[in-house]
């Protein structure tokens, strides 16, 4: 291939900021080299970078700007003049690192087998612990190597050596988990330490080697199962390779780890583990009383970064084995970044300004109803994140479910001049069920949420909102995709939502922004990005709302842009700026304006039954035992308590593969790509209007 060159922008520091230099590709070499001008190509090159094992990134920032991670460390970040020059030096730099990458690995062949032992240990001054400069962390480890005799064929492997690959696979484990200790037992200071970059990398490759060696091993005995399927008796399962090592297994640097008899692990882990098969409990959805649930107490913000500050060396030791674009549903995150709550809670502190959300149907107009929504819309986020510090919420348990509901004084609920509800035609005043019955003279509205997670591959979670007395609900499904981004970690919300306003015949249609977790390796933050677009079909309205990303250089966080118009005229109405955990504010089209401050809110706090009245698979009684060890601090303890409900999962997942069950939902149904809740309100209310009218 041949070289490529040009000038490209490259950002040295703050002080002297981006500057041009003339950049060269040396495919033959496999170095990228540069200049501070073409002129001086002739001369030394002012840097130069080793692309074999390097990592070119294309920056969400922008379209034009790029980064070359080095395997040394070394980083350059360029910004091209347009997207096209950038994708051109992205894609070569791409072929050529690929290429000398793959060139290196057949220079060195993987080993087959390998057997490790740490050099002896002693104090600081001993020979075993002292090294050269030039001596490589590797050299301290005798490696092994065992090829087969040229010419011999590997025979094909037979179902019934799979007993023999497992037997193999513990022993593995068990010099994998020895070569851990081993490390982890260095000193923390010297020459030779347990945070040294090359034993970090070994730990990562080890482990995700046997991570991989496991996976496979589960295909072989998927295939073995298939085949046998006929032959097996009834009531036979695969037994299988349990625990998978999990990253979980070695988050506490210096602490040898143990793997203890089910007798030694602690009451709550054994009921974690034993509680039945979703399947074979009751799927029946179960009707919860309002009355049963208590304000909430709970106030768990999540400012803490000492966890975090702690566990550094696990965060860069978790980095070193994902690559960008990855796909995150799958990886095992380490327990003390979790906020203590699950994600399906985190929905529901969304709606925790339920009085803006019911003065949604009290608008007069098409246009305010739209406003309206557009307002409460911008004021959810801020409620639904606990603290600064970006921490992750629990990933919900298939099956598992959150219920709650919110009471909101009527008095309190904005209205407008002529919208009197109470004052509706007789032939509006329809009894939706029994539960309404005897509430018409209560001062106060209950908003009644339930959440659920539907599927697990991919994770979708549905979530329902209603209240019944002024006939309005939402209903949504949410698909959390993560990706791996270098320094920070990106989430798509996929999905769709749907707002019912059944007063006026109404249902808008609406989105949910991207959320990013920004440096990681810090102080980790969130904000979100994209663009979002409301509608409603039958009056004409829309809105268009810009989540802005900050700019790597200048710019404002949290900003949002929007505007809401009619599509029938193309007249916008009103226009949003500002920030949306901050100030927000609304200019309509008659000139005047309204200045919305989030942080001076009044909050409602949800409702919630007490954790003796919760099923086995809601929320907080399903993940106790997580929340009391983060809130006490005890990181060990939490990740026990998080390994035994995933271990769990997994197993109820492989029974029902192997039985061929499918998953039964307890308050959502399939509809199209969609989840829809059983009983939604406007199936409700067209019932008892059918009925009225069958009466009269």
């Amino acid at each position: 291939m041949e070289n490529i060159y040009g000038y490209l922008m490259k950002y040295t520091n703050l002080v002297t900021g981006w500057q041009y230099r003339f950049f060269v590709l040396n495919n033959d070499a496999g170095l990228l080299e540069y200049f501070v001008n073409e002129q001086s190509r002739h001369l030394k090159p002012r840097g130069t970078l080793q692309l074999a094992g390097a990592v070119i990134s294309p920056s969400d920032e922008d379209s034009h700007t790029f980064t070359v991670n080095a395997a040394s460390g070394e980083q350059y970040k360029l910004r091209a003049t347009d997207a096209k020059e950038r994708q051109h030096w992205v894609s070569r730099l791409q072929i050529c690192t690929q290429h000398h990458t793959e060139a290196i690995g057949k220079n060195n062949p993987p080993l087959k087998s390998r057997s490790f032992s740490l050099a002896s240990q002693g104090s600081a001054n001993s020979p075993g612990v002292q090294r050269r400069p030039s001596q490589n962390a590797v050299s301290f480890f005798n490696v092994g190597h065992h090829r087969l005799p040229t010419g011999k064929r590997v025979p094909i492997m037979q179902p019934d050596h799979l007993v023999d690959v497992r037997e193999m696979m513990s022993q593995a484990e068990g010099q994998q988990r020895d070569l851990i200790r081993s490390i982890e037992c260095l000193p923390v200071s010297g020459h030779l330490t347990s945070l040294d970059q090359d034993l970090l990398m070994l730990k990562a490759t080890s482990m995700a080697t046997m991570n991989c060696l496991n996976d496979c091993f589960h295909i072989l005995q998927l295939q073995h199962a298939s085949q046998q399927k006929g032959s097996l008796p009834a009531g036979t399962t695969i037994s299988w390779l349990e625990p998978k090592i999990s990253l979980a297994n070695h988050f506490k640097n210096g602490a040898a780890q143990n793997f203890p008899a089910e007798i030694n692990k602690p009451a709550s882990v054994r009921e974690e583990q034993s509680i039945a098969e979703p399947c074979q409990l009751t799927r029946e959805p179960e009707e919860i009383n309002p009355d049963e649930e208590l304000e909430d107490t709970c106030d768990d913000k999540e400012d803490d970064l000492g966890a975090v500050e702690e566990q550094r060396s696990v965060i860069l030791h978790l980095l070193s084995q994902l690559k960008l674009g990855m796909d995150l549903t799958r990886v095992v995150l380490p327990t003390f970044i979790l906020e203590k709550r699950s994600l399906l809670e985190m929905y529901a502190d969304f709606m925790s300004h339920p009085d803006l959300f019911i003065a949604i149907t009290n608008g007069t107009t098409p246009e305010e109803r739209m406003i309206r929504f557009v307002e409460y819309y911008l004021t959810s986020f801020h409620e639904g994140r606990k603290g600064a510090i970006a921490k992750k919420p629990y990933n919900p348990i298939i099956g598992e479910t959150f219920h709650c509901s919110w009471r909101m004084p009527k008095s309190d609920v904005a209205t407008d001049a002529g919208s009197n509800f109470s004052a509706h035609s007789p032939s509006e005043q329809v009894t939706l069920s029994k539960d309404t019955e005897g509430q018409t003279d209560l001062d106060y509205y209950t908003v009644k949420f339930v959440a659920e997670q539907v599927s697990h591959h991919p994770p979708v979670s549905g979530f329902y909102a209603e209240c019944v007395e002024r006939k309005m609900c939402v209903n949504a499904h949410v698909w959390t995709k993560s990706k791996f981004l270098g320094m920070s970690i990106g989430v798509t919300m996929i999905g769709e939502g749907l707002l019912s306003l059944l007063e006026h015949g109404e249902e808008y249609t609406f989105s949910l922004p991207c959320a990013y977790a920004r440096s990681i390796l810090t102080v980790p933050w969130v904000e979100l990005g994209g663009k979002v677009n409301i509608n409603c079909v039958k009056t004409g309205y829309s809105a268009s709302i810009n989540f802005h990303t900050k700019p790597f250089y200048g710019g404002k966080l949290h900003r949002v842009t929007g505007e809401v118009k009619q599509n029938v005229t193309n007249t916008v109405v009103c226009r949003v700026q500002g920030e949306w955990n901050s100030v927000l504010e609304f200019t309509y089209s008659n000139g005047e304006t309204k200045y919305v401050d989030l942080t001076k809110l009044s909050v409602t706090r949800k409702r919630v039954r007490p954790l003796e009245k919760q099923g086995p698979f809601e929320s907080r009684r399903l993940w106790q035992h997580v929340t009391e060890s983060l809130r006490d601090g005890d990181i060990d303890k939490a990740t026990e308590h998080k390994r035994a409900l995933e271990e769990r999962q997994r197993n109820e997942e492989r029974l029902r593969a192997e039985t061929e069950t499918p998953w039964c939902t307890k308050y959502f149904l399939k509809e199209g790509d969609g989840w829809v809740y059983h009983k939604p309100l406007w199936k409700a209310v067209s019932a008892a209007q059918t009925q009225q009218m069958d009466t009269n």
